[in-house]
Formats: C-alpha cells, structure tokens, sequence
C-alpha cells in the first residue's frame, strides 16, 4: 500500500507539471495557430530569475528573503516575458505557422545562451528553501506537504482556468479566437490582444511549472523532459481542445510511473512513448480530438 501510495502521489506531482506546460502549449496553438517549442526555455528562465532574487551568488544573501515572494515576482516575470515575446517578435512575423515554430525553436537557443551569461555558467543548485517542510504520513508512505502543495496548486489553478475560459467575456474570446480567427476578428473580438495575453499566460504557467521543478534542481535543461512529456500529452489528449490535453499529461504521468515502480525502471519512458504511438497510429487526433469538418 505504501508503494502504491508513493506511485499516486509522484504522479500526480509529475502530471501537475506536465499539465500546466501542456496547457500553455495548447493555448498558443488554438490561439496563436503555431508550436510553441519554447515553452519549457520560458519556464527555466522564470526559474532562474526566482533562484536569483533568493541567493546572490558568493554571498548567499539573497534580494528577497521570502520564497513566496520571490516565485511571484517569477510568475510576474514570465507573464512580462510572454508579452514581449508576442509584440516583439511572433506579431511581426505575420500568419505563417512554419516561421513562428523556427523563431520558437530560436528562442531556445537565444535562452539556453543568455542563461549562463546573466546568472553564470554554475547556475543554482535549486530553489531553496521549500514552501513547505514536513511531511505526512499515510498508510506507511511519507509524502512531503509541498508535493500536496503543488498538486492542489495545480488544482485550484486548472479550476480557475476553465471557469475563466467557459464563464467569463474574455474567455468567450479566446474560444472564438481559438475557433476560428478570421471570423473572430470580423465580429469585433481584438484577437490580437487575446493572443498577447494567450503568451502571457503561458509563459506564467511554464514558470510555475519551472518553479516546482527547481526544488529539486536548477538547470538549463530543467524543464527538457516537461517539455517532450508536454508535447505527448497535447497530441495525445487532442489539440482541439482544452480539457484533453490536461487529462492526457495525468494519464501519461501514472503509466509512466507504474511502469517505473511495477516492470521496469529503464524502459518506462520508452513503453510509454511507444504506446502513445501505436494508439496515435489508430486515432491520430487523440483521446478527445476530433477530424476538421471540411466545408464545402
């Protein structure tokens, strides 16, 4: 019962991770019509900026005492990267899917490059100290409060999420914009902002996704297996729509896990991924995406 304890709890840490980098992808895509691949670079670089404000290198004396404060200072940053990464560089681009993945994919590079320059080649070793310390005990497993910390997080934050999207004017615009933005556009929707803000909550979702992946461990390559798990977990699920994805990255986050824990720790990822595949090969839209009608 521990064990199997210990494998819900890890999965859905790891799923609350994966989610929250899904659905920013999936929200650039349905809004902007484009692949995000900078998605986790993003996220590490909010990460970065949070580990900075706690610790000033040789010192160890931060800028901000407080964690709390300092991961919303984070979030706030991200959320201020992703808009300047629309105005600045995706808007200029025009409507070409194909240009805005190659610039996505160039922004990768431009921040694994700039990382090491702004906080140095040693980084930091993780973002410390936890929210919260402690743990709890159940059924013979031990499982720490910030693990539940970042699942009801995650929670709360995919609730509000849906809520704001299906009740709300400006979700109502997203969705016609996600729809279709031509007619979007035409019935008056300022699809141009709505993308805006579609980076910027993206870019504030890979953050927190950045954050709970630095209390263990703050590096360049952090969020580059978030980021494949993510784009799995999107295709998977379907890209057409919102809730799929979310479902998807849970979904993947307990075979991986059980696999792990049950057959093998080696070829967990590997079993996952070809399985993915094969059900990709029979229904290529995923679990809950469906063919474009075509309209003639």
């Amino acid at each position: 019962m521990s064990t199997f304890i210990d494998l819900v709890f890890n999965s859905l840490r790891f799923g609350s991770i994966v989610a929250l980098a899904t659905l920013g992808i999936v929200l650039i895509f349905r809004t902007s019509k484009t692949t995000n691949f900078a998605q986790g670079s993003i996220g590490t670089l909010g990460a970065y900026f949070a580990a900075w404000l706690m610790q000033t290198r040789g010192t160890g004396i931060g800028v901000i005492d407080s964690i709390w404060v300092a991961s919303l200072l984070a979030i706030v940053f991200g959320f201020i990267i992703g808009l300047l990464v629309d105005l600045v560089i995706i808007r200029r681009v025009g409507n070409n899917p194909l240009s805005k993945q190659i610039i996505t994919l160039g922004l990768i590079l431009f921040i694994v490059g700039l990382i090491p320059m702004v906080y140095g080649a040693q980084g930091y070793r993780s973002l410390t100290p936890s929210y919260f310390s402690g743990h709890l005990g159940l059924f013979g497993a031990t499982v720490s409060y910030n693990v539940i910390f970042f699942i009801s997080l995650t929670l709360v934050l995919m609730t509000a999420i849906f809520l704001f999207i299906q009740k709300t004017r400006w979700g109502l615009a997203t969705r016609v914009t996600a729809s279709d933005t031509q007619t979007a556009r035409l019935m008056g929707v300022p699809t141009n902002t709505v993308t805006m803000m579609s980076w910027a909550f993206a870019a504030a979702m890979g953050t927190i996704a950045g954050l709970m992946v630095g209390q263990s461990a703050i590096r360049v390559d952090m969020l580059v297996t978030i980021q494949v798990t993510a784009f799995f977990a999107a295709t998977f699920g379907g890209f057409q729509t919102f809730h799929g994805p979310i479902i998807a990255a849970v979904i993947i986050a307990f075979m991986r896990y059980a696999l792990y824990t049950y057959v093998s720790d080696t070829w967990d990822n590997t079993i996952v991924w070809v399985a993915i595949l094969v059900f990709l090969y029979f229904k290529p839209y995923g679990i809950f995406g469906k063919a474009p009608a075509e309209k003639v």
